[in-house]
This record gives C-alpha cells, sequence and structure tokens, in this order.
C-alpha cells in the first residue's frame, strides 16, 4: 500500500459502509482504510502497532475524521495531528453529526480543512461526498 488512501476515522458500520459505497459509486480510486477508535487512528498516522508493517509507505492523502469515535475522541485525534509537524499539513475533513457551534469553532481553530455534516439521506450523502471528491 504505498499509494496514498484515504483514512476514515468512524465507529458506526453503517456510516462507514455507506461511505465506502459512494466512493465505490464515484469510482474513487485511492484505497480505503478504515480506523474505529481515537487510538487505533493514531496508530495508523503513527505506524505504530498493528501498522509498524507500513513504516516505509505514504500518509493518507485524506482523512475523514468523525468527532465521536470509540475511546480517544476525535477532538483530540484532530489536536494531535495538527499539532505535529510530520502530520499537520494532511488535509483533515471531519465528517460528524454535530452541529454545535463550539464543535465547529473547536475544529477550524484546532486547523480542520472542513467540517462537514453527515447527511441523513443516501441522495444527501452522495451529493455532498461529490462534492467533497471534486474539492
Amino acid at each position: 500500500m504505498n499509494a496514498p488512501s484515504i483514512l476514515i476515522a468512524e465507529d458506526s458500520d453503517e456510516d462507514f459502509f455507506t461511505l465506502n459505497r459512494i466512493f465505490k459509486k464515484l469510482a474513487v480510486s485511492y484505497p480505503i482504510v478504515r480506523c474505529t477508535g481515537g487510538e487505533e487512528t493514531l496508530d495508523f498516522l503513527y505506524r505504530r502497532g498493528k501498522y509498524t508493517h507500513l513504516a516505509d509507505t505514504s500518509l493518507p492523502a485524506l482523512v475523514l475524521l468523525d468527532l465521536n469515535l470509540i475511546g480517544l475522541d476525535g477532538r483530540v485525534v484532530l489536536e494531535r495531528i495538527k499539532q505535529d509537524p510530520a502530520l499537520k499539513r494532511l488535509p483533515v475533513v471531519i465528517l460528524t453529526t454535530s452541529s454545535n457551534p463550539r464543535d465547529v469553532a473547536f475544529c477550524y481553530e484546532c486547523g480542520a480543512n472542513s467540517y462537514v455534516l453527515k447527511p441523513v439521506h443516501f441522495d444527501h450523502f452522495t451529493r455532498t461526498m461529490e462534492l467533497l471528491v471534486g474539492y
């Protein structure tokens, strides 16, 4: 896996499978990697734990980060990514159900590249992801 990937940090199986289905429909050519928790997401990015075998591979081209992850919260993950000189240039898009203005402000203050609300309907979700992939 030396080609850049898209890292999806998402603990909801339903949301992940929906995203995966949409990316297939859009013919996204990047490999998709899923992490279900915050600590696992950082392990993947730092190539530690079960990801040490990826030490010589490229970092993801894009991180889609849910805020409400298992264990370590997505907000903490975002802070750590954007405070680390080796990771801070990674494009991180927050993909969440939270429309809380404090969450939005916090994520942008930490350096998130975009903040996207997960649409409820598949067609709206597809359109949102089309815009994101085009972006």
